[in-house]
């Protein structure tokens, strides 16, 4: 038998572990800490008969006390409903203009539209909802459909060129790189661009001011500013949604973009709509109710 090494200084037994001349002293662990670990491995063994713990083919053990996490959450769930039922009917039932002029409801519909918006409606929008290329800002004042808080629910609830919803707002611009020339869409674009800032080529502007009436008048009108009864964006302004230069605006002109925005009322209830319309028009860019 090996003879046990005792430790000079301590006189403490030791380990027989060795590193670098530094020995290991066999110090028993405290015995508070002893009986605090086996106390929890007794209270884990309690824990897991009376809760939900072990996990079978296609269930878990259910836990002598019946406890269910998801029974817990639909119960809470159902007390908040049951304690939003009164301010959700009145959101339903009155007129959007007459939410927003409420105060009480008005700031509870904010808040839910903006639940509902960073839920449903951020991939495309952005967090702020400030947008991305091809993806409108809703803070500024620039509105393809018109900016009232009825326009705003009107798009929310059926959406933009969404073909799975009779009601959805229809717009398309013409492919007019099967009618004008190459040169022709240069001209167009710079006067387009001298709408709203300096062109590259004030002639090639002046030449394609003439084209702008003929081929886009129609829908942005001879002085640019757009018709929101047609989704036709103002011109005039400096927001654009695929572009700010002249090479943009032609390849726009050439072979136009068309976004696809869901409808949202069948998925998400009347409702939700109207507090996402509520959650947009508070960005201050809607048209202010008077």
């Amino acid at each position: 038998m090996t003879e046990k090494h005792i430790d000079e200084l301590s006189g403490v037994e030791t380990t027989g572990h060795e590193w670098d001349g530094i020995r290991e002293l066999n110090n028993p662990m405290p015995r508070w800490w002893l009986l605090t670990f086996y106390a929890t491995i007794i209270w884990t063994i309690g824990y897991t008969i009376a809760y939900p713990a072990w996990p079978l083919i296609s269930s878990a053990t259910k836990g002598v006390l019946g406890w269910s996490s998801r029974a817990q959450l639909s119960e809470t769930m159902g007390q908040v409903a049951d304690s939003q039922a009164a301010i959700k009917t009145a959101i339903a039932e009155k007129s959007l203009e007459d939410i927003v002029k409420d105060d009480s409801l008005y700031r509870f519909a904010r808040a839910a539209g903006e639940a509902a918006f960073k839920v449903n409606c951020v991939q495309c929008h952005g967090t702020g909802a400030q947008g991305f290329p091809g993806y409108p800002n809703l803070n500024d004042d620039d509105w393809l459909w018109g900016g009232t808080i009825q326009d705003i629910y009107q798009t929310i609830s059926h959406g933009i060129r969404y073909n799975s919803d009779p009601d959805t707002r229809v717009s398309e611009m013409p492919a007019f790189g099967e009618m004008l020339t190459g040169q022709e869409i240069r001209g167009i674009a710079a006067y387009v661009k001298s709408l709203s800032g300096e062109p590259s080529n004030p002639a090639l502007a002046e030449a394609g001011k003439q084209l702008f009436v003929d081929n886009c008048a129609s829908c942005h009108g001879e002085d640019g500013r757009g018709d929101q009864t047609v989704g036709a964006p103002n011109l005039v302004d400096a927001i654009w949604l695929y572009g700010a230069t002249e090479a943009d605006i032609a390849a726009q002109i050439r072979k136009p973009k068309h976004g696809v925005m869901p409808a949202w009322h069948a998925r998400l209830g009347d409702v939700t709509v109207r507090e996402l319309a509520v959650y947009v028009y508070s960005l201050g860019g809607a048209e202010q109710i008077q």
